[in-house]
C-alpha cells in the first residue's frame, strides 16, 4: 500500500491518499480529521501508523507502507 500527503491551498485542505499496490485509490481524506475517515475506510488497526505518517511524512512524498 502507498501513502501520499498532498498540500492544499487557501480554499482546499490538505489530503491523504492511500493506494494499493496497483496504485488504485482506496482511501482519500482530509488531514484535519483523519480518525473518522480511517475507521470508515476499514483501516482501524493501522490508525496509529497512518496518524504518525500524517505528522512525519513531507507533502508530495510517496511512502510505501508494509502492512
Amino acid at each position: 500500500m502507498y501513502f501520499l500527503k498532498t498540500k492544499g491551498t487557501d480554499k482546499i485542505p490538505d489530503y491523504v491518499q492511500l493506494r494499493d499496490d496497483q496504485f488504485v485509490l482506496i482511501a482519500h481524506f482530509k488531514t484535519s480529521h483523519p480518525e473518522q475517515a480511517i475507521k470508515k475506510s476499514g483501516f482501524e488497526k493501522y490508525e496509529t501508523e497512518i496518524l504518525r505518517l500524517i505528522q512525519d511524512v513531507p507533502f508530495g512524498k510517496l511512502y510505501k507502507l508494509d502492512l
